[in-house]
């Protein structure tokens, strides 16, 4: 029966409607990251839901989401959890709130040109969406969001062999002219609202690249690897500051040039 967590990761390796942005290890990390959530933070496997591929439509993502809310709003669910690892771009900001016009955005399975040389934003997960749904929250429950792709200005996820998790506007003319800009992005957003019940975990810093690691013939992102890494080395007995920490080291010894960021507004860290 379910208890009062619930846990939707998300794993993007194929777009159809943009077949140069095939992606390799998302997939892997979605069930990587559900089974720590199961194994280890109590989650049952009723409380989790896994989308990958054709499943993870913004359509169905949206709709997993809203329902977590809705059963927040109504008293039963306190912990939610989102992790997405996909391909991440940026939007003009249609809404006023970035100083530099430019909002991020995460590539849904759908992902499709707009016929304007930008992305059809009805194939992408804006921060600005992400933001309106998360701060609905009541104040008591607590937000955890992975997001191991571009986010934030956080650069590309590279593949070691030059697979990039970025997706820049199809028009090269578009792609320039948001590529000198830096968006707040959902770390900013959620900042700003001022709650105390909110962590955004990133792979990288927002000058970097960050990649994939190859630990056996099935690809990870690296932050997923080293973070359910040493989650599992642990027994979940860390803090997550303490988790970061193992993480960054883990990474920089693996050879990787990037550095994972946490934003934690929680009062347990």
């Amino acid at each position: 029966m379910p208890s009062d967590r619930r846990a939707l990761c998300v794993g993007i390796n194929r777009f159809p409607f943009a077949p140069v942005n095939q992606l390799n290890g998302c997939v892997k990390d979605a069930h990587d990251m559900a089974a720590v959530f199961r194994d280890l933070v109590g989650f049952s496997p009723a409380d989790i839901t896994i989308l990958t591929d054709q499943q993870a439509t913004k359509a169905n993502i949206t709709a997993v989401l809203r329902d977590m809310v809705n059963a927040a709003r109504a008293g039963t669910v306190k912990y939610i959890v989102f992790s997405l690892a996909s391909h991440g771009t940026y939007v003009p900001d249609f809404s006023g709130d970035e100083p530099d016009n430019k909002d991020e955005a995460f590539c849904t399975y759908d992902l499709a040109p707009d016929g304007r040389g930008g992305w059809d934003l009805s194939t992408l997960l804006v921060d600005d969406e992400l933001c309106d749904l998360f701060l609905t929250l009541p104040a008591d429950v607590l937000l955890e969001v992975y997001l191991d792709t571009c986010h934030s200005g956080t650069g590309l996820r590279d593949l070691n062999l030059g697979v990039s998790r970025y997706a820049p506007p199809p028009s090269p003319a578009a792609a320039q002219a948001l590529a000198t800009r830096t968006s707040r992005g959902l770390a900013g957003s959620l900042s700003d609202a001022g709650s105390q019940h909110h962590i955004l975990w990133s792979a990288c810093r927002a000058e970097q690249s960050s990649y994939e690691h190859p630990p056996d013939t099935r690809l990870n992102g690296a932050f997923t690897y080293f973070w359910t890494r040493a989650m599992r080395a642990s027994n979940n007995t860390l803090s997550r500051r303490q988790i970061l920490q193992q993480v960054r080291a883990d990474i920089t010894a693996a050879g990787h040039n990037q550095e994972p960021q946490l934003q934690v507004n929680a009062t347990t860290t």
